[in-house]
């Protein structure tokens, strides 16, 4: 008779299954017990095989002392656990539930060894040294962006949080908010999420690393990157410039509709957004160097960020519209929260397979991927455009349409259209005046204005390494475009960002 392991939990429960109790190797069922507890807890069924069929024990009293007396000689601390008896058919089984410990870490200790074990998937596996260090900060009820940093809070500013605040909540970021918002702890000691937030975030390892790859995989050499940058500081501007890189990056179709313009762009904005705050709050910052990274390709946009699901699931094992948000750094997701960046409790990925739920009459449509291991976790968003490029329309609702390129990219005349092999390995940015170092450059100057509205250009140009003649081209060129401008004269004035598309980020979203 087949064992049914859903009528005694639910599809979604995490188990293991042993066919006896293992009297002299207890490690191989106590490490599963270890994992549950240091996890989201679990049980062991003992008395039933591998594919199900039920074969029983043939002393389950005994077998549950053993169990029960084991468990609190090699275990440290020892976990919650129930013992339950069922039988079926004549045939007597032991269920051990393992609740979710408040004491991580648990360890096993035998065999002159004291480790602990984590659940990956369905397997119980030794905690690696980034994984331990979790469960100690769980188990003393601390996160890592709530823990000090070893940076001084007065040698910090945080020019962009009260910028963005003031945008988002129409009010001034007062002092006593440093406290109130975890950037310092009762001791006036800045945390981890205080450097995090400051302008010039001391954290190496939260930078992002984005670029814009020609054709469909990574290739070695420079010459196969079309654009790069690579993101520091406030984890804030790191989320308005990543999304910033990833616009000025792609590009956009439409269609006439009888009444309008339809406009298809090659990743809806929201999924973009999402998927890079997510990033940035659920990372692992335990992981030394080891960085977010942004690769663009022809047909899709790929996003890794450190660290897997906190509960040790993979998520492409579950239902990603179901899966319940776990904040691996509160701070930074109260933060986002207060700013209307994300919501508290999660829905990201909801909302970003929603994102492109809209886009589904299309015949290329993909919808979002999710994968995930012990210490990564992977995004990729398809790009809309790519497969309609190739077959040179677009298709709304099944319905062949007129269709026609952006104007703005006015280099791109019909007759290259038609050269779909040539086209499908070109990069288009939405205004094709700037080139790769000029949109670098201008990038680099928003996120100085933004930090610091009376900055000179001679400062400008010392923190860009640049020459202050070059500098100052780049300057005028964005005065030209009205993109910035000056208010006031040259020795009080103050630079305004006037981007549209830079400027009005927070409000889109």
């Amino acid at each position: 008779m087949e064992f049914d392991i859903k009528s005694f939990v639910g599809e979604a429960t995490t188990y293991d299954k042993k066919e006896k109790v293992e009297y002299s190797k207890p490690k191989s069922w106590l490490k599963s017990v270890s994992a549950f507890a240091n996890g989201e807890g679990g049980f062991l069924v003992f008395g039933v095989s591998d594919n199900n069929k039920i074969v029983g024990l043939d002393n389950a009293e005994r077998d549950a002392e053993f169990i029960s007396e084991t468990i609190k000689t090699k275990l440290d601390p020892i976990p919650v656990i129930k013992l339950d008896f069922r039988e079926i058919n004549g045939n007597k089984i032991i269920l051990l539930y393992v609740y979710t410990g408040q004491e991580t870490p648990y360890y096993y200790i035998g065999d002159k060894q004291r480790l602990a074990f984590v659940r990956i998937g369905n397997e119980s596996v030794t905690a690696d040294r980034i994984q331990l260090k979790s469960l100690v900060l769980k188990g003393s009820g601390r996160t890592y962006d709530s823990l000090p940093s070893n940076y001084k809070f007065e040698d910090m500013a945080f020019s962009k949080l009260r910028s963005v605040h003031y945008k988002r909540l129409q009010r001034s970021f007062d002092d006593s908010e440093f406290i109130s918002w975890g950037i310092i702890d009762e001791n006036g000691n800045l945390t981890n999420a205080g450097a995090l937030l400051a302008d010039e975030s001391p954290i190496r390892q939260s930078r992002i690393f984005c670029t814009r790859w020609n054709g469909l995989d990574m290739t070695s050499g420079l010459g196969e990157a079309i654009d790069d940058v690579e993101l520091e500081g406030c984890v804030i501007g790191q989320l308005q410039d990543a999304v910033s890189f990833v616009r000025n990056n792609s590009r956009k179709k439409w269609w006439k509709e009888n009444d309008h313009r339809e406009e298809l762009p090659d990743y809806p904005e929201r999924a973009v957004t999402e998927t890079i705050a997510n990033a940035i709050i659920h990372r692992d910052y335990l992981q030394m160097g080891s960085e977010i990274h942004i690769d663009m390709y022809d047909d899709r946009l790929e996003i890794y960020s450190p660290g897997g699901m906190m509960d040790g699931r993979l998520i492409q094992q579950l239902d990603p519209m179901k899966v319940p948000s776990k904040r691996r750094n509160p701070l930074l997701a109260d933060f986002f929260n207060r700013l209307g960046l994300m919501e508290r409790r999660g829905s990201g990925m909801k909302k970003i397979i929603d994102a492109y739920k809209k886009y589904i009459h299309l015949l290329s449509y993909h919808a979002p991927e999710f994968t995930s291991n012990a210490s990564e976790f992977h995004v990729t968003l398809w790009n809309l455009n790519f497969e309609n490029e190739v077959a040179g329309e677009i298709i709304p609702n099944g319905i062949p349409s007129v269709q026609e390129f952006v104007k703005e990219q006015s280099k791109f005349a019909k007759e290259f259209v038609k050269e779909q092999s040539k086209f499908a390995k070109e990069f288009v940015k939405e205004q094709s005046k700037f080139a790769k170092e000029f949109v670098k450059a201008s990038r680099q100057i928003y996120k100085l204005i933004s930090q610091n509205p009376q900055i000179s250009a001679t400062q400008m140009a010392e923190s860009m390494g640049l020459s202050a003649r070059q500098v100052q081209k780049y300057l005028k060129r964005l005065q030209e475009a009205g993109k910035i401008s000056r208010l006031g004269g040259r020795k009080i004035g103050e630079w305004k960002i006037i981007d549209e598309e830079y400027e009005g980020f927070f409000d889109r979203i």
